[in-house]
């Protein structure tokens, strides 16, 4: 039946309920795609590789550690092509990316989840070559990997998902070069999606609050117990990783925060 203007009303489209809600959905949401995930070996980064090998992606994890990444290789199993590499050394990095492509063909999402911190972190004591390490290893090395995959996304589009910190958007006692560094990432990320959009690349940065990873033991006063017990876990940040990189590609989720509910 025409409407009173005269146009004829839209059919209705049945609801469907996203798979995210379904406690087993029928099919895995990364299913086809390839994902490249850095700091592997452990914390967010390992809890990713997992979660996104659970879903069915295939799989790129690198890491410095060459024997926990070949651990984590054998306890995903599927497709996974591990690459030992320090991400500060671009030659290497542009070689690990080539060696990569070669082996699964393209990356569809890439999650930067490598990172470090200092115990002598306060300006007082801070080591202006300790900020350089700082500089190299948590902003150098994302834009090493980043500018080294660009060219084999393009066209094809893809996602690439920054893991920044808490830290980069309130100031706190992690430090001045930490938070410099990871506050870095939002511009990295953000200027590559308005330069690449055209080519189909989306950014996202995500900024965990405190949680439970090996990086909390470089802390220069320890996180009390009943602090560390209320932080988040890695599963958590791998849960928000795939739900950006589950949506189609017309969305675009520029920046995501996530926090301990109870700190």
């Amino acid at each position: 039946m025409a409407t009173p203007s005269g146009e004829q009303p839209r059919p209705v489209r049945p609801l469907t309920l996203p798979s995210i809600l379904d406690p087993q959905p029928s099919t895995r949401r990364l299913s086809g795609r390839t994902a490249l995930i850095t700091g592997a070996s452990s914390g967010m980064g390992r809890a990713t590789a997992a979660l996104f090998a659970a879903e069915g992606a295939d799989l790129v994890v690198t890491a410095r550690r060459r024997a926990e990444l070949e651990r984590l290789r054998a306890e995903l199993g599927g497709r996974v092509h591990a690459e030992a590499v320090d991400l500060t050394d671009r030659a290497a990095v542009t070689a690990a990316v080539q060696r990569s492509v070669a082996a699964l063909g393209h990356v569809d999402v890439v999650v930067h989840a490598a990172g470090t911190n200092i115990p002598r972190r306060a300006l007082s004591v801070l080591d202006p070559a300790d900020w350089d390490a700082m500089v190299a290893a948590n902003l150098t090395a994302s834009f090493n990997l980043t500018h080294a995959l660009l060219p084999s996304m393009r066209g094809r589009g893809g996602l690439i998902i920054y893991v920044s910190s808490g830290a980069a958007l309130q100031a706190d006692a992690s430090g001045v070069a930490y938070q410099a560094t990871k506050r870095g990432l939002v511009g990295l990320a953000h200027g590559t999606m308005f330069e690449e959009k055209a080519g189909g690349i989306r950014t996202t940065v995500i900024f965990p609050g405190l949680t439970d990873t090996p990086l909390v033991l470089k802390r220069p006063v320890p996180t009390p117990p009943e602090v560390l017990a209320k932080a988040l876990q890695p599963e958590d940040i791998a849960q928000a990783c795939l739900f950006v990189a589950a949506l189609p590609a017309r969305a675009h989720v520029p920046e995501l925060t996530i926090l301990p509910a109870g700190l």
